[in-house]
């Protein structure tokens, strides 16, 4: 039953059938959050620290082969950027640094130089080709391995396992209206973006992909999700 209500998500139809008005979906959406039992949530939130503390036990030996690696370059081996956490609070989202060193910098640098480039970045916040990504942090994006100190936040309560992808005030408008919904959870490790083609996915899509979560929330959902994450890790759809 999950699988297939959520299989919606990569049909032609799905961004048809939600082109309603979007306060209309927030409306919608908002009342069937409000019959989410709290209990479902307490449950989510306990299985969510236990799985993330026993992942970050068994990945802590690679953890530190991958940290002494992004280091050699004398950079520090961690990198906190603030995301848009639940309710609207910030929060240090952490990761394994896969960038040079001055990397904003290299950035602004070179989109000036390449304004397809820079439209790209305006429109998706990400780039095809990214010339700040070390060769080491090339390796850890394609295998989503940058990604492993996030068990922390989740153990620290400012993510979960599964929901949507956490973002940056800057990209707030992209959302409009629907922002009140993806501030409504803790974004994720993983959600319905991650196992339907990450950067394949237009941001627009993406929006709709966390309307969709939001809307219809539930752990046999979760379930659904953490069960095609490593698949869609493996084929390295979207990585970048």
């Amino acid at each position: 039953m999950v699988g297939s209500r959520a299989s919606e998500v990569s049909n032609p139809a799905f961004s048809r059938k939600l082109n309603t008005s979007a306060d209309l979906r927030v409306n919608i959406f908002a009342s069937k959050q409000s019959l989410i039992p709290i209990a479902s949530q307490l449950i989510k939130r306990s299985l969510d620290v236990i799985a993330a503390f026993f992942l970050l036990v068994l990945a802590t030996p690679l953890m530190l082969v991958i940290a002494a690696l992004v280091a050699i370059d004398g950079g520090a081996a961690f990198y906190r950027h603030e995301r848009i956490g639940a309710k609207g609070l910030p929060f240090s989202c952490i990761k394994f640094r896969t960038m040079i060193l001055d990397a904003e910098r290299c950035l602004d640098e070179y989109l000036s130089y390449h304004p397809q480039a820079r439209d790209e970045w305006r429109r998706e916040q990400k780039l095809a080709f990214d010339p700040r990504v070390t060769a080491i942090g090339r390796i850890l994006r394609l295998s989503s391995l940058d990604e492993l100190p996030q068990l922390i936040n989740v153990i620290k309560g400012d993510m979960s396992l599964v929901g949507p992808r956490p973002i940056t005030s800057l990209e707030t408008p992209h959302y409009g209206l629907a922002i009140s919904l993806y501030k409504s959870v803790r974004p994720g490790i993983t959600g319905l973006w991650q196992i339907s083609g990450r950067n394949d996915v237009g941001y627009e899509q993406r929006v709709r992909l966390d309307e969709y979560y939001v809307a219809n929330r539930s752990l046999l959902l979760d379930l659904w999700i953490l069960l095609r994450t490593p698949a869609a890790v493996l084929s390295r759809r979207g990585a970048r």
